[in-house]
């Protein structure tokens, strides 16, 4: 089987390629999705493709829904999903997806340092894996794929 996982979350630190690197050179049998990174397009796809708002409101509503398509889709298409919350700014968005993904029963496992575990205490709940490091959570997945400690 190929697990598909998406990693959702923090854009700012390489948490990802970390992920991806660690995967590749375990040789799990995984592909990895992931939203639209750069910042500037993710902002802004929704008026660059169908057109400039003057409202800041509308910018980002169209924004939002665009990016969405992506998200939803691979999302549902996902057997597990990895949401991690940076230090740095509020992730309303990786809030949702981990909200989003439990509601479609997804598996989930959620990645933050100690200073969110209050804030994230919902998350971490509907979570069945909660990690703090790029290296925990593929430790999860080559157990869970592999059955390796």
């Amino acid at each position: 089987m190929n697990w598909k996982i998406y990693l959702s979350g923090e854009i700012h630190t390489n948490w990802r390629e970390e992920i991806e690197q660690q995967v590749k050179a375990l040789d799990l049998p995984v592909e990895i999705y992931a939203p639209v990174t750069d910042h500037a397009s993710s902002d802004d796809c929704g008026v660059s493709i169908l057109g400039a708002e003057e409202d800041k409101f509308w910018h980002d509503n169209k924004g939002a829904k665009v990016n969405a398509i992506r998200t939803r889709t691979l999302i549902e298409k996902s057997d597990v999903v990895v949401v991690c919350f940076g230090e740095k700014y509020k992730q309303w968005n990786a809030a949702f997806d981990a909200g989003y993904a439990s509601a479609l029963g997804k598996s989930l496992i959620i990645m933050h340092g100690p200073d969110h575990q209050h804030a994230l205490k919902e998350v971490d709940a509907a979570a069945l894996a909660v990690t703090r490091t790029p290296e925990e959570v593929v430790n999860v997945l080559r157990y869970v794929i592999r059955g390796e400690l």
